[in-house]
């Protein structure tokens, strides 16, 4: 009797043990599926402050550098913003990949099961998502534009009225209308991934 239960526990614990290892390598698996998302991610977190950057540059080289130098600094500043996200971006899309096993992974192997590891990893290889994320770009951007079409002139009105405060604020003069921005302006293109 006590070989049989002893038997049985070495048993379930082979078995646990070879259900880890499948769940692992699923888990694996969906981290390779996902790799190009990842690293999306971690272009995105460099290019946000950059383009940040990049406004605030362009709204002080309007209001503060002379016509003259206007074109030399910006040629300059955006060489300078393009390093840093040259730079930049192969730093933390190769540290993103290779802590993504223990956030990103450790997360799927808590929160999903093995049967359902399976059918992600069938959906993530399937030509119907394939599909879909190649045409997401577009789609995106035309519900952006219609979005921005529809209300965006809602916005402008607020969005004059907070530039004119934080002008006020500021004690900066007041822009022309003509360099005031718009909510309704044309959609930017989203970063190329």
């Amino acid at each position: 009797m006590r070989a049989l239960i002893v038997l049985a526990l070495v048993t379930g614990a082979t078995l646990a043990h070879a259900q880890s290892n499948s769940k692992k390598e699923l888990v694996a698996k969906v981290l390779q599926l996902q790799q190009a998302s990842i690293e999306g991610l971690a272009r995105n977190i460099v290019e946000r402050p950059a383009v940040q950057m990049m406004q605030a540059a362009a709204a002080t080289l309007q209001a503060q550098v002379p016509p003259a130098k206007r074109e030399a600094a910006a040629k300059s500043i955006d060489a300078d913003i393009r390093k840093f996200v040259d730079e930049g971006v192969p730093i933390l899309t190769e540290r993103a990949i290779k802590i993504a096993p223990a956030t990103y992974g450790v997360g799927l192997e808590e929160k999903f099961t093995e049967d359902e590891l399976r059918q992600l990893v069938a959906w993530l290889e399937s030509p119907v998502n394939k599909k879909f994320q190649q045409n997401v770009p577009e789609l995106q951007n035309a519900f952006t534009q219609k979005l921005i079409a529809e209300a965006g002139p809602l916005l402008d009105p607020k969005l004059l009225a907070l530039q004119r405060k934080l002008q006020a604020t500021l004690g900066v003069p007041a822009a022309s209308s003509a360099t005031a921005p718009k909510a309704s302006g044309p959609a930017a293109k989203p970063a190329a991934k």
